[in-house]
């Protein structure tokens, strides 16, 4: 029997090469796409970190966001489509529409060619971004009902383009999509073991911690979650039934605070105990500072800010049971010293 073909777009990606190496010791078939080819060594290196021997399974095909090109061969033949890629975001953006244009053009290019494809279901890779920013006052968690509010002020244009393309995407299932199906996940902070030195930016938070980079952390509360439990959402959000037409939050349900992540850190890492911070920077201080560092302006938008959130519908919908968010932010870190990345 032949084994079903999916296609990952992004494979160099952290959730997608996760996604690409659950998916092989499944018993599927995977191609994934790359922006380039100078991507194939690194691929075949992060999953051979992860475990996989036989690459027999697994074709890598070149095909960009940002045009047409191989589009078309790329998702031949695939029953299912995940994708995870999305359009590296410019810190220094001139206008909004740099990093949400490619962002919805991207998810647009490749849900038009799954569909000419025949593709059974189509997985999208959203974000938490896409459901919490823009309300006031919340005190109840955030749930998949939950969109940002693009009319409000201050919503971020990485925010926004997550918001925009999803919302792209279920207009075109909903409007033209010829019975393909669509299911989106929608994760939190993402932690859990790194694969090789080239990763994702959700992670450069620990390493900067470890290495002492941050005297004071500001007040920035978040969920977390470890990317080998995004994954497998993925494929359940792929392969259920009910999951057709569905949202999925992507959380182990907790909220830590930046100080509790360095805490955490701290306990499971004594050696490092002496360069983790044991501070919180006043939050005027940090909206501050964001007028002049592009890098901070996200942050100061999130200072304060309510961030509960429920996983309860992945959790009964479709069986799903994460790891703790401590377990993930300890695996990410250890991951790290593990591959010289963090030096005691």
């Amino acid at each position: 029997m032949d084994k079903k073909l999916v296609v990952v777009t992004g494979g160099s990606g952290f959730i997608a090469v996760h996604i690409i190496l659950q998916l092989l010791q499944q018993g599927y078939a995977v191609r994934t796409t790359v922006r380039s080819m100078k991507k194939t060594d690194l691929i075949h290196e992060m999953l051979a970190k992860g475990g996989v021997a036989d690459f027999s399974d697994l074709a890598i095909v070149e095909a960009d966001l940002t045009n047409d090109d191989g589009w078309a061969e790329a998702v031949k033949g695939a029953t299912y489509v995940i994708h995870p890629a999305s359009p590296t975001p410019t810190l220094n953006f001139k206008n909004e529409d740099e990093m949400i244009r490619p962002a919805v053009d991207g998810v647009l290019r490749v849900m038009r060619a799954s569909r000419d494809a025949g593709v059974k279901r189509f997985v999208l890779t959203s974000a938490y971004g896409a459901i919490f920013a823009g309300h006031k006052n919340r005190t109840t968690p955030y749930t998949e009902k939950d969109w940002t509010d693009l009319s409000a002020k201050n919503i971020h244009p990485y925010q926004k383009s997550k918001t925009m393309s999803e919302h792209a995407a279920w207009n075109f299932i909903n409007s033209e999509g010829n019975g393909m199906e669509l299911a989106t996940v929608n994760p939190v902070g993402v932690m859990g073991p790194v694969l090789s030195s080239d990763y994702s930016h959700s992670n450069i938070q620990i390493q900067d911690l470890l290495e002492g980079k941050i005297k004071a952390v500001p007040k920035v509360d978040s969920g977390y979650v470890d990317v080998r439990d995004v994954a497998s959402l993925h494929i359940l959000a792929m392969t259920s039934p009910k999951a057709a037409g569905e949202r999925f939050l992507a959380t182990t349900g907790e909220t830590l605070s930046m100080l509790d992540v360095a805490n955490i850190l701290r306990e499971a890492f004594p050696q490092f105990a002496s360069k983790l911070p044991t501070k919180t920077t006043p939050n005027a201080l940090v909206k501050a500072a964001a007028l002049t560092n592009p890098m901070l302006k996200m942050v100061a938008l999130l200072v304060g800010q309510y961030a509960e959130t429920s996983n309860e519908k992945a959790v009964t919908m479709l069986g799903w049971h994460p790891r703790s968010a401590r377990e993930a932010i300890i695996a990410t870190a250890q991951s790290m010293i593990d591959l010289g990345i963090v030096k005691a």
